[in-house]
């Protein structure tokens, strides 16, 4: 048999690594960070237990690359989705959307990765947190920005701030508030993206929304 190409042992690990990432996921999701074991996570991927240390230092920077990793492919879905555009104010609606619907679907998930962050260890540097930085980036200058070096800490900042909103045991706030609060930070009709339940809430916010209309109208 015929050694395999350094392409083809690439494409394994590659899909290996895939497989650690998404059980990490699921295990966490349904389990909680505690009772998910990294003997778990190599079972449920059909992995050998030393393929885990292989790709990973620990279970918190493991967890830190799996959570990215989600996030980089739901923004990208979100981004992409049909009908595609390339409005810069629908782009960002539809990000804030997404991280923000990440924290109301995932929420187990979420409010461990936020707590991870919160720890010595800090923000893992991964290729799945590069490739959700620059998504995420790339929206700030289609949106318009002119110095995308501070704008997307910043949007990064927001977003996080909001997520750990949602997220507080016991007092979260709620989803529409913290959408409100973004969407005129930004400056965003509040029917762009995927509006939660379709209206603004009470007392919010068809100024910010008169006043998206008069610049797209040149008014």
């Amino acid at each position: 048999m015929s050694p395999r190409s350094p392409s083809v042992n690439e494409e394994l690990r590659r899909r290996s690594r895939e497989r650690l990432l998404q059980a990490t996921v699921d295990l966490v999701g349904e389990h909680g960070y505690e009772a998910t074991t990294l003997g778990h996570i190599a079972d449920r991927a059909g992995a050998a237990r030393g393929l885990v240390s292989y790709y990973f230092p620990g279970k918190r920077q493991l967890l830190q690359s799996a959570v990215h990793r989600l996030m980089h492919r739901t923004l990208d879905a979100a981004l992409e989705r049909e009908p595609q555009t390339e409005d810069g104010h629908e782009r960002m609606a539809r990000a804030v959307d997404a991280i923000l619907g990440l924290a109301v679907d995932e929420p187990l998930l979420m409010r461990t990765h936020m707590a991870g962050i919160l720890q010595a260890e800090g923000f893992v540097q991964c290729p799945e947190q590069q490739r959700l930085a620059e998504l995420l980036r790339d929206t700030v200058v289609r949106y318009g920005s002119q110095d995308p070096d501070r704008d997307y800490p910043l949007l990064r900042a927001l977003l996080m701030g909001a997520v750990f909103a949602l997220l507080i045991p016991g007092a979260p706030m709620p989803l529409e508030t913290l959408r409100a609060e973004l969407f005129q930070r930004y400056d965003l009709d509040w029917k762009l993206g995927v509006p939660p339940g379709g209206a603004p809430p009470d007392g919010a916010s068809m100024e910010w929304t008169s006043r998206s209309s008069r610049a797209a109208s040149g008014r």
